[in-house]
């Protein structure tokens, strides 16, 4: 692997993203980190990486940073992996059309945005990777993660259906399904909570109060969770295998979860996954 090789990754402030990045930059790859706010930003800087603003919610600031990274590398790209998202809790009878909305145009409108403009790049030298980050809620639906879970439902539809019409054009499109995985998105989540979820006027305001202690307060890890190099291992596969695969499962309950989804009706998933 030589580091002119390039990879544009989003969302690399924290967590999965930020992981991603310094795993792959010690695996060779000249690494772009962006993140969507311009201090995290300075801070990857500060740590050596070419870290372009992008907010997938500000369609200026995607095009900006593609050609940023276009402009550095003499308009080269080798990879995008599709990473920045966020969540925002609350049962689906209590999400307003603008709460929808928002979460749509962070996780699924502006990754669509920046692929596109990407997909040219990729065309013009003759190779490429795509690479989405998903979810294990990109596989089953879990109450009270409705809003995120219809942007990751989305998302796999759209990835598979890419990945079925670049065949043959040298762009490779996977997709990586996390399940628990160490990161900031439940912290992350409650601001978006807090603006859309008026809960105390919800008809469900007695769960709410039973289920908020998990989202506000202090815990260790989740049941089976995994740290976020699990996912940059998978991601290093994905970028640097001769034939990637077009989905790379990450922590026992997305395999479960995969294997579930298959073999069992929608009634009985429906009591498996109500009682997870």
């Amino acid at each position: 692997m030589t580091s002119e090789r390039t990879l544009l990754v989003t969302g690399s402030s924290s967590g999965i993203g930020l992981t991603a990045a310094r795993q792959m930059r010690a695996r060779g790859w000249r690494v772009f980190a962006s993140c969507r706010a311009e201090a995290d930003c300075e801070r990857l800087r500060a740590e050596g990486f070419e870290a372009p603003r992008l907010d997938y919610a500000d369609p200026g600031s995607v095009s900006s940073a593609l050609a940023q990274v276009l402009d550095a590398t003499g308009g080269r790209l080798d990879a995008l992996y599709n990473n920045g998202a966020f969540a925002c809790p609350g049962a689906v009878e209590d999400l307003p059309r603008e709460a929808l909305r928002e979460i749509f145009e962070a996780n699924l409108f502006g990754w669509h945005d920046l692929t596109r403009q990407a997909i040219p790049v990729m065309r013009a030298q003759g190779h490429g990777r795509i690479v989405n980050c998903s979810s294990v809620l990109g596989l089953v639906g879990v109450k009270w993660r409705g809003a995120y879970v219809a942007t990751k439902f989305a998302l796999e539809g759209l990835t598979d259906v890419l990945r079925l019409e670049m065949a043959g054009t040298g762009i490779h499109v996977s997709l990586i399904e996390p399940g628990p995985v160490t990161s900031r998105i439940r912290a992350n989540s409650i601001p978006h909570f807090e603006r859309w979820i008026d809960w105390k006027g919800s008809a469900r305001r007695a769960e709410y109060e039973g289920l908020l202690h998990r989202l506000y307060g202090e815990r260790g890890p989740d049941r089976f969770e995994l740290p976020p190099e699990a996912v940059a291992e998978r991601l290093a596969h994905a970028l640097e295998a001769p034939r990637p695969q077009a989905r790379y499962y990450v922590t026992a309950p997305t395999y479960l979860s995969g294997t579930l989804r298959r073999l069992l009706p929608t009634r009985a998933l429906d009591w498996v996954v109500s009682r997870g």
